[in-house]
């Protein structure tokens, strides 16, 4: 692949910001050198730009190399990014498969940049010859969502892999719900296709979502892209040593996790035995989709209970169906007693 070719010539030619602590890697004891405050408040000094400690830990956790990593305000900054290292205004263009998360719509509306949509089979499975049949030399970027949300299922690996050989451009891999799948992850295919990228956060599966740290995972030459584009200091201190200490603690994390996969199984067969139940969708995240009667009745019954799920009834390829959260094994049985009582009113 050659990368120079997919990315825009502007980002190639830039030079990159040089802030005080990336120009400094060695020890010292007196700095002078960044215009801080000198005096001790635990914050006073700028966070490492690099988050090198973090990703070392990251790096571990995840078998890859830390040169291989770029953490992100969110996984919202990393697609961001991206958009604006690959994808030229009123030129290029991203291929979505909907439906799918809405942040890769968005965030290219914030840049120009047109997007193609390939809706996903009746199954939520990807139509991978129509994929390969609209893709151009101006399909940039194509963002795969697997698990894929709003519907929960896996994008089958095998799928992945056609479209990693065939298509010209980039293939981001979103992974946001993966440590809820029992797919493989695609970082274990980054060695084999350099067109790939592949994002996972500590939103979910970590219980960090107010950190908002994403990560990107993908060949040394498009991680320097990213670092070359990102604000100078854009993971804060606070985020990295919340990330830091939640990396020390991964059994918590494993043992969350199990919690919502038996959370997951048991409110699929409570909320089966509701006859306004019509179709519980298969799901590998910590989430169900579920098609019910009248769905808008339901969302709102259980709003008057103080309880709040996501209608996507008006989402492409959604129609009549509410998104529910897994909570914890409290939450779920005061979920599952409201929609007892709503079946009563039926």
């Amino acid at each position: 692949m050659e990368l120079s070719s997919l990315v825009r010539k502007n980002i190639l030619d830039m030079t990159p910001y040089a802030s005080a602590r990336s120009e400094f890697n060695g020890l010292a004891e007196v700095f002078l050198d960044a215009n801080e405050n000198p005096f001790d408040t635990t914050f006073n000094r700028y966070p490492d730009p690099l988050q090198k400690k973090l990703k070392k830990k990251i790096a571990f956790e995840k078998q890859v190399k830390p040169s291989q990593i770029f953490l992100g305000n969110g996984s919202d900054e990393a697609i961001d990014l991206l958009i604006r290292i690959f994808c030229e205004p009123k030129k290029d263009h991203i291929l979505t498969l909907p439906p799918t998360y809405g942040m890769y719509k968005v965030s290219a509306a914030l840049s120009d940049i047109a997007i193609v949509n390939i809706p996903l089979k009746s199954d939520f499975i990807v139509d991978t010859e129509s994929v390969l049949a609209k893709a151009n030399k101006h399909s940039k970027l194509l963002f795969i969502c697997s698990p894929n949300n709003p519907t929960g299922n896996d994008i089958p690996l095998e799928q992945i892999k056609i479209i990693l050989t065939s298509f010209k451009g980039i293939v981001v891999v979103d992974e946001a719900y993966i440590d809820f799948s029992e797919q493989n992850s695609c970082t274990n295919l980054l060695a084999d296709y350099p067109n790939l990228i592949v994002l996972q956060t500590f939103s979910k599966a970590w219980g960090l979502a107010g950190i908002r740290l994403g990560m990107a995972f993908a060949n040394v030459d498009i991680i320097a892209l990213f670092n070359k584009v990102k604000p100078p200091y854009n993971i804060n201190q606070l985020t990295q040593s919340a990330a830091l200490a939640a990396l020390d603690n991964a059994n918590e994390k494993e043992a969350n996790v199990q919690s919502v996969l038996q959370q997951r199984d048991y409110l699929r067969a409570h909320l089966s035995t509701f006859s306004f139940v019509k179709k519980i969708y298969p799901s590998d995240a910590n989430f169900l989709l579920i098609k019910m009667d009248d769905p808008l009745a339901v969302y709102h019954f259980l709003l008057e209970k103080n309880i709040i799920v996501r209608d996507r009834s008006t989402t492409y390829g959604c129609e009549g169906c509410l998104r529910i959260t897994i909570g914890t094994p409290t939450e779920n049985e005061r979920l599952i007693r409201a929609l007892s009582n709503f079946k009563k009113q039926l």
